[in-house]
């Protein structure tokens, strides 16, 4: 996965990579769907929701850039798998899911992977953040907004660094966002799909 799914398209953060190599991603996934787990594909996790494909996890954690020894937020907790991965990047990780059953879920992957200790999952309306824990080093978002989350940008450090998907619910670009002095500033975007963003600031 690391060399074929990966480093091939370009993936370069040897520290990303090396975490991508570490993390189990089966013990992500229901049972029925291990022998999959290292598909280049998006897959169910139940509840409508999916584990990002592991080119796009890779990529929104390169952008995030250097995160060891830094608070995080990760929206979209889903099955925990993103977390686990930014848990291995050696960041401080918070990550918030809407649904309870997937937090909880969340919570039991990754203790099963070793990462209970390590990740913060919290319930809650994702778009909103968590503002109690702020100010965020990075932002990591796995569902598409419709526009930038404005309380997701708020509760970025000076300098810090947004990725997430905006757009339609079929047509949407990843972008990185980083707040400047003269307010949101997008200095990579690129096509991608995901599932939409649900909530106060989303769809």
């Amino acid at each position: 996965m690391v060399e074929r799914q990966l480093r091939r398209r370009g993936v370069q953060d040897e520290r990303v990579l090396d975490a991508m190599s570490l993390v189990p991603r089966e013990l992500f996934l229901p049972s029925d769907l291990r022998a999959k787990a290292y598909d280049d594909a998006a897959l169910p996790i139940g509840h409508g929701q999916t584990i990002s494909q592991p080119y796009m996890v890779a990529r929104i954690c390169e952008e995030l850039g250097p995160v060891a020894g830094r608070r995080v937020l990760d929206v979209g907790a889903g099955s925990g798998y993103q977390a686990a991965v930014l848990a291995e990047l050696d960041a401080e990780v918070y990550t918030i899911e809407r649904l309870p059953e997937l937090a909880e879920q969340a919570r039991r992957n990754l203790a099963a992977a070793g990462y209970a200790d390590r990740v913060d999952v919290h319930v809650g309306d994702g778009t909103r953040g968590l503002p109690e824990h702020a100010p965020f080093a990075a932002i990591a978002v796995a569902a598409a907004a419709p526009e930038l989350p404005p309380s997701l940008y708020d509760q970025l450090e000076e300098n810090g660094r947004l990725v997430v998907p905006v757009g339609t619910r079929s047509e949407q670009r990843l972008e990185v966002v980083v707040r400047s002095p003269e307010g949101p500033a997008v200095v990579r975007s690129v096509p991608c799909r995901f599932v939409p963003l649900v909530g106060e600031e989303g769809f």
